[in-house]
């Protein structure tokens, strides 16, 4: 069975809208990078700097539904509706499948 980036974003952002932390924190490769441009570009590493990204994520920018799933170069791109408008977000993963990057910011 092969890996489908495509799946695996919509897993993600269905862990996203249940507001289901250790979910999306195990679909994470131990090194991966968040690169967040909501509200002024941030970096996030570490399990501990995830842990606190997501922890706030879910409480002040909880995720309703989908608005668009493509496939890019580097992985998927998900918009979806967020408080406060639409979200981008292109997710990279590694060979196992983990989301090695993920890089957000306001929908243009």
């Amino acid at each position: 069975m092969s890996f489908d980036p495509m799946a695996a974003a919509v897993d993600w952002l269905d862990a996203y809208r249940a507001g289901d932390i250790e979910t999306i924190l195990k679909m994470y490769a131990d090194e991966a990078v968040v690169r967040c441009g909501c509200g002024g570009m941030k970096t996030i590493s570490g399990k501990q700097g995830l842990r606190a990204y997501w922890i706030d994520r879910l409480r002040n920018h909880p995720a309703s539904s989908l608005d668009n799933l493509q496939p890019s170069a580097e992985g998927t791109v998900i918009s979806y509706v967020a408080q406060g408008g639409v979200v981008s977000a292109i997710l990279t993963f590694d060979a196992s499948g983990k989301i090695a990057s993920l890089t957000c910011g306001p929908s243009n």
